[in-house]
């Protein structure tokens, strides 16, 4: 008689929420999705090592633990991580082109994404891309995706000037939380000037600030207010500044009601509707996260396979001795399963 195989996701209790996937190799672009001179493509230099080129500039070099299942095992296995959420990387997300090459971009990579995990499943878990500029669209993708095995969605914090609070988007978020699709927000396209392009600024003060604006978007502009809370919607890199300057908000929001007050009730009342990953590396960062927004509302991310990322995976929640059973389990797997739609253990 044969047994069904077991689902490894079912016991899952250590869950890394923020990992990023490259396929190795996709189409042309310039030919699948539309003409153009600086789509992304993938330079391989050997078997384990890539660099991603957009057009004639090199963007970022990669190695296997992008594409590799056996190798993303291994790592998980070395830093006792039961399952990895394993989403786009930002560079591919393309909401600054037309809607229809955006369409067929994301068709690509989300299928390749489903080919990536494929050998793991219930270990390694599909989040999908969208084409965000269109959001009719991006319904449509997200439901074809959810059917085809995507446990939820990655989204970049803006469309261009358009937040979070963009009807169009808000319109999305709608859906998402309709279809109980968990949403990943990272942030991309972060502001460029000569003062940014030293020291990787964009990333070390671009990401954290451009993450915070995202979620004063979702509270001032009434977007929490709008959408009901079945949205499960977490953050990237701890959610950026906003829980450091939720007291500066709060008391703007009180002093200047005229510019701030624009949301139905204090900030403060909103930090149980969404959650951020762990990726602040030390513990006292970690201790303002939970503080502030509550040992629920945060679970381990690690930002991998990418070198600002955080290995061992989860390893600042370990050394982080105020957390006390309880909380280090939820923060461990427990929180991410409620994000991701699981039963508890």
């Amino acid at each position: 008689m044969n047994r069904p195989t077991p689902d490894p996701l079912a016991h899952a209790s250590r869950i890394d929420v923020h990992t990023h996937y490259v396929p190795l190799g996709w189409p042309d672009l310039a030919t699948a999705a539309g003409p153009a001179t600086d789509w992304p493509w993938l330079r391989v230099t050997s078997e384990r090592d890539a660099m991603i080129m957009v057009g004639s500039r090199e963007f970022r070099r990669i190695g296997a633990d992008c594409w590799d299942a056996e190798t993303r095992l291994a790592d998980m296995a070395a830093d006792g991580i039961d399952a990895q959420v394993v989403s786009p990387t930002p560079v591919f997300f393309h909401y600054d082109r037309p809607a229809d090459q955006a369409i067929k971009v994301a068709r690509i990579f989300n299928d390749l994404a489903l080919e990536i995990c494929a050998p793991a499943p219930g270990r390694l878990l599909p989040f999908a891309q969208v084409p965000l500029q269109d959001p009719d669209a991006a319904c449509r993708e997200l439901d074809r995706c959810l059917a085809n095995g995507h446990l939820g969605v990655e989204i970049g914090n803006h469309v261009g000037d358009r937040d979070l609070d963009d009807e169009g988007i808000v319109t999305f978020l709608q859906h998402c939380a309709d279809r109980g699709a968990p949403v990943f927000v990272h942030p991309w396209d972060m502001p460029n000037s000569p003062r940014l392009d030293r020291w990787m600024a964009r990333w070390l003060t671009g990401m954290p600030a451009e993450t915070h604006l995202s979620v004063l978007a979702l509270v001032l502009g009434g977007v929490f207010d709008r959408v009901p809370d079945t949205l499960r919607i977490c953050f990237a890199h701890g959610g950026g500044s906003f829980a450091f300057w939720l007291g500066r908000l709060e008391n703007a929001w009180h002093r200047r009601p005229d510019a701030v007050a624009t949301s139905a009730l204090p900030p403060s009342h909103y930090t149980d509707r969404f959650s951020v990953d762990s990726v602040v590396f030390e513990p006292a960062a970690l201790r303002t996260l939970v503080d502030t927004l509550g040992a629920s509302q945060v679970m381990v991310g690690s930002d991998y396979p990418y070198p600002l990322g955080e290995r061992p995976v989860g390893a600042v929640v370990h050394r982080s001795d105020f957390l006390d059973d309880t909380a280090r389990t939820a923060l461990l797997g427990g929180n991410a399963r409620r994000f991701l739609g699981l039963p508890p253990l």
